[in-house]
């Protein structure tokens, strides 16, 4: 059984996959976040400040990574959503602008739009041909009314028009693709793993307890900082290590002998 857990931004999906694979003993299949490949891919830039062709490169960054996983696990596995998304929100950026927290409702023309319109729409193509043939079942995890709340550390701010987009686009996808789907919008993480365990036969292997204990664990030691957290912490550490280099070089030279200087 290859299973995604769909829904969009902080929709639960990633609590929800993780605390599904302890409760069936089905491998987990994690999707890196944008927060994740962001430094390496566009050093510098807060997400709402790339470019459309950078946005392009998250995009594929993200969907290889999820090709990766799936590819390792084989024939049975928990997906923390799938290549949709990569799809999805791209799309809205075109409908609404870069910002996904400032929505624009017409967003100033331009040929990098223009050229962005197209290769998302081709990108759709493959990705939704791709999430096709690769899973037998999806469960959505209906989002929560009201926008994302953009604490440091947690969910990253997300306008609810943008994210109401996504998440119907992402239900449209859905049943135009022909995949077996249910939406599930249990607010309780216990009746939540239960529903969908019982909604596609799922194996269990411990109690429900028992798994969303597991994964508060795994959850807690995610790195939920945005990039701009994690590139100050990394421009810290690069200061502290170089004056730390600088005082122990000095130091070497005021104790080395009078031949050695």
């Amino acid at each position: 059984m290859r299973l995604s857990v769909s829904g969009t931004y902080a929709a639960g999906k990633t609590s929800t996959a993780t605390a599904l694979s302890h409760y069936t003993g089905i491998p987990f299949a994690p999707a890196r976040s944008i927060r994740e490949i962001l430094p390496d891919a566009v050093p510098g830039k807060a997400l709402a400040e790339v470019t459309p062709a950078e946005y392009l490169q998250l995009a594929v960054r993200r969907h290889v990574g999820r090709v990766q996983n799936e590819a390792r696990l084989g024939d049975r596995l928990i997906s923390d959503g799938s290549s949709l998304q990569e799809w999805i929100y791209a799309a809205a950026r075109v409908r609404f602008g870069m910002d996904p927290a400032a929505p624009a409702e017409t967003p100033p023309a331009s040929a990098a739009m223009d050229f962005f319109a197209e290769a998302v729409d081709q990108l759709g193509h493959a990705f939704r041909q791709h999430v096709k043939e690769t899973y037998d079942g999806f469960v959505h995890l209906k989002a929560a009314e009201g926008a994302t709340s953009g604490k440091p550390g947690g969910h990253r701010r997300m306008h609810p028009v943008f994210r109401g987009f996504c998440d119907d686009m992402l239900l449209r996808a859905l049943a135009d693709l022909g995949v077996t789907y249910h939406v599930v919008e249990e607010s309780s993480r216990r009746e939540r793993l239960r529903t969908i365990a019982g909604l596609f036969g799922l194996p269990i292997v411990r109690s429900v307890d028992e798994a969303l204990e597991l994964a508060e664990v795994e959850y807690a030691a995610i790195d939920w900082r945005l990039e701009g957290e994690r590139a100050q912490s990394s421009a810290s550490l690069a200061a502290a290590s170089s004056a730390s280099s600088t005082s122990s070089a000095s130091t070497a030279t005021a104790v080395a002998p009078e031949g050695v200087r």
